[in-house]
């Protein structure tokens, strides 16, 4: 005797092949929303005038930045939970949220050394700058770009700080709330 409704595997190949046109559609929307927001937030910071060197209006901006990322996740977190798909919704926040963390740092750097240059151990463009957020947050640390001053070593170890924060709090709310998301889910459907 044949099984009438056999299980699924959980594959990602046979995924594909049950997902429905709807919800392809809403996979490549939500996939297409990531990369427009990730585009955006990098032209914005290559784009915006950035003319002055770190003062304290910039450092200001920059914890105010740090806030209104804050609410905007502490946002996207509810959004997860009651969305009806949380999984996409959860990509969705996380690749408006790195982004804008990696690059407010990009731009403090790049601040900074415009205002005290000899901050790191070369001067520093958008890309530099950028380059150097990335290797703090990934912990490569290649050295070829150090901080030289105690402003500059300060402001690094914030975003230490805010690195492991991102990567182990905030992905341990974010799949919470994908899993509190999927439950509601779950249970609206019965």
């Amino acid at each position: 005797m044949t099984d009438p409704d056999p299980p699924h595997s959980d594959d990602p190949a046979s995924r594909t092949e049950r997902m429905s046109g709807p919800a392809r559609r809403q996979t490549v929307l939500a996939m297409l929303r990531t990369v427009v927001t990730a585009t955006g937030l990098v032209f914005g910071y290559y784009l915006l005038p950035m003319d002055e060197g770190f003062s304290g209006g910039s450092a200001a901006g920059i914890v105010l930045g740090l806030m209104a990322m804050l609410a905007l996740f502490a946002w996207q977190v509810r959004t997860i939970t009651r969305s009806p798909s949380p999984r996409l919704r959860a990509v969705e926040s996380l690749a408006a949220t790195l982004p804008l963390f990696l690059l407010l740092f990009a731009t403090a750097y790049y601040l900074l050394e415009r205002s005290t240059h000899g901050s790191f151990s070369e001067p520093l463009t958008r890309t530099d700058s950028l380059y150097f957020t990335l290797t703090v947050f990934s912990t490569v640390g290649f050295g070829d770009i150090t901080a030289d001053t105690q402003t500059a070593r300060i402001l690094t170890m914030v975003q230490i700080t805010g690195n492991i924060l991102l990567v182990g709090v905030a992905a341990k709310v974010v799949a919470g709330a994908v899993q509190t998301g999927l439950r509601r889910k779950q249970n609206s459907d019965r």
